[in-house]
């Protein structure tokens, strides 16, 4: 007995849920700009910092300038500093920065302050922040990592006139340190943030797949053989996509399910009739009750009605197979057509049928056994269907568009009541004959192919000559439909 499997798909390695799959497509892009922003806020910060305690150091430098004296004219001035340390302390923000200076010649003489800082030998920039003649640069002084600022300070007095150096450096421990406090507050809030972002894609995801759980929990629940469409009215419309998807399979499925039961009712009811009939033949035979070659012959008719109704029956299953594939190629149908009638041509010699045969160039897209199947199926009805000495003709024409083949017999054509069920299996004009599924087989074909099958009888001089099958496929133009 067939058991549906409750057991869950296991999920194949790599595969990332959707939760994750938002999270990785936005956190990430979006930590690697708070990464760059974070970096280019840190030395903005850094620089604006260097900017407003640079402007400290030059004030400094100014004020040492100020006190300086001069006894002399450019190459003999004698510079002399009066500045007590004193004067430096106002400048100092806190007690984690100190201020040290040094005030030298231009040829490097130290004046006063402090020689162990070395002496600016640089230049001042063409067009600095400031008006004055001053530059800043980076710098160690007893080990530790200074700021300095260098002021080219004129001096002049009653006595003389000179130029000097002037260097003030101060420790980076304050500005290092505040650096530091805007970093950890930035990262503060931008963890925050990236923290609020992540709440909201899972509450939103979480949100967004409902309807797809949902949906999940209504197909599981649904009994075995349930393939109605499904029904998501509040599905996103991203997911109608996917819906109509599985409506569509569910449909082929319902199709194929329908089309196998009907199979098998038309099977066991239309394969019991000659199986009773053929006990019923052997029985009698054994008991004497006929003569043995009348039975042998009964028995052998009764075989071979159900090996055709058997083979028909089958050619309908193997149609709706074929319905569902799509790799059928470009056909030659006169080709296929010409192949058919070598196989049906013993039949016609039998009945002595004036056939003919008219074919014009003709590529569909079909698979090879159809086009046989239905060409055979209409030969044989013709054939069975006209006298003996009758005529028969075959046409195969086309409009460019669609190619048409007429198989034109010389029967007593249909009756209209007939004619509204003749599609229909095991329909047949005389259920002696046949089992009346060889029309429904040309129609199956026809259908699954694109095309039309129609029977019109043919009247000439107001009376029944004969019934013209008709059926129409699209052509193939260039390789293709």
């Amino acid at each position: 007995m067939y058991r549906r499997s409750t057991s869950r798909q296991p999920v194949a390695a790599g595969v990332m849920s959707l939760r994750r799959y938002l999270l990785l497509g936005i956190l990430l892009p979006i930590g690697i700009l708070i990464v760059i922003n974070t970096v280019s806020l840190y030395r903005q910060t850094l620089g604006a910092i260097n900017i407003a305690y640079d402007r400290t150091l030059l004030a400094s430098a100014k004020t040492i300038g100020e006190q300086l004296d001069v006894e002399g004219f450019d190459e003999q001035a004698q510079l002399r500093a009066t500045v007590p340390y004193s004067a430096l302390e106002a400048f100092e923000a806190d007690n984690r920065s100190q201020l040290v200076y040094r005030v030298s010649s231009l040829q490097g003489e130290v004046i006063s302050g402090f020689d162990e800082l070395p002496f600016w030998r640089g230049r001042i920039p063409d067009q600095g922040a400031y008006a004055a003649l001053v530059a800043f640069y980076d710098d160690s002084f007893r080990g530790d990592a200074v700021r300095v600022a260098v002021l080219l300070q004129p001096v002049a007095s009653a006595r003389g006139r000179g130029m000097a150096v002037v260097q003030v450096a101060e420790t980076l421990e304050l500005r290092e340190t505040l650096a530091r406090e805007v970093l950890a507050d930035t990262l503060w809030r931008q963890a925050l943030l990236v923290a609020v972002i992540a709440l909201v894609v899972i509450v939103v995801v979480q949100r967004a797949t409902r309807p797809v759980r949902r949906l999940s929990g209504e197909l599981k629940a649904r009994p075995e053989g349930d393939l109605t469409p499904v029904t998501a009215p509040d599905a996103p419309r991203e997911l109608l996509p996917l819906i109509d998807a599985t409506n569509q399979v569910m449909q082929r499925l319902q199709n194929l399910t329908d089309h196998q039961k009907r199979f098998v009712r038309d099977a066991s009811h239309q394969l019991r009739t000659p199986l009773a009939v053929l006990k019923t033949q052997v029985q009698s035979a054994l008991r004497g009750d006929v003569d043995p070659r009348q039975a042998l012959l009964e028995i052998q008719d009764t075989v071979e009605r159900a090996t055709l109704l058997a083979n028909q029956m089958l050619a309908l299953a193997k149609v709706e197979q074929l319905r569902q594939q799509t790799d059928a190629g470009p056909q030659d149908w006169p080709e296929v057509l010409r192949a058919v009638v070598v196989d049906v041509s013993p039949l016609l010699a039998e009945k002595d049928i004036d056939f003919e045969i008219i074919t014009r160039p003709a590529r569909v897209q079909a698979h090879d056994w159809m086009l046989r199947e239905l060409a055979r199926n209409l030969l044989h009805n013709a054939i069975k269907h006209s006298p003996v000495g009758g005529a028969l003709t075959v046409r195969l024409a086309s409009d460019g568009s669609w190619a048409a083949l007429t198989v034109s017999d010389s029967g007593p054509g249909i009756s209209a009541e007939l004619a509204a069920r003749l599609y229909q299996p095991f329909s047949a004009g005389d259920v002696r004959q046949g089992s009346g599924l060889g029309l429904a087989i040309c129609r199956e074909i026809t259908q699954a192919l694109g095309g039309s099958i129609t029977l019109e009888n043919r009247e000439v001089h107001g009376r029944i000559a004969g019934l013209d099958a008709t059926v129409r496929l699209p052509l193939v133009h260039n390789g293709g439909t």
